[in-house]
């Protein structure tokens, strides 16, 4: 760690302190060159995946894209918003924990999928027309016929 005044790369930690939240350290340091004293930070960082669009492209994860997609497929749906937050969130979490820096967006609109099916079958439809690009009646009935299937 550099120090901030004379840019000394010789510094040391003097003390250190966990936040009361637990989601990051304090740390006290000491130049050895000039002796003045400052405060750094510790904290995670967690960096969501790029996600590359079906013509290659790669575009930033953007939560409210996720979100608007729900709320597209569950426009008028009786579905409680506490819900669909804690589907979002096992989306969020289903993306870090695979741990890659790119994702197809294709794969984000399976874990989409699932989500929708959870919640509301008639949204997850709506979402499937779109996602999956029907093109006539006959593909709503061949969805229709795979949920009538027992799981």
């Amino acid at each position: 760690m550099k120090c901030p005044f004379c840019r000394s790369d010789d510094t040391q930690v003097i003390d250190s302190r966990v936040s009361e939240a637990g989601d990051s350290i304090r740390r006290r340091r000491r130049c050895a060159v000039c002796q003045k004293r400052f405060t750094t930070y510790e904290t995670v960082e967690l960096r969501m995946p790029q996600i590359v669009k079906s013509d290659g492209s790669r575009a930033e994860f953007d939560e409210s894209r996720l979100r608007v997609s729900f709320q597209r497929a569950l426009h008028k749906r009786a579905v409680e918003t506490e819900a669909v937050d804690a589907a979002i969130q096992r989306v969020v979490q289903q993306l870090l924990s695979l741990g890659e820096r790119e994702v197809p967006s294709r794969q984000i609109g399976e874990m989409v999928m699932k989500e929708l099916y959870k919640l509301d079958k008639v949204a997850y439809i709506r979402f499937a027309s779109v996602y999956r690009s029907f093109k006539d009646v006959s593909d709503f009935h061949n969805v229709l016929k795979t949920m009538e299937k027992p799981e």
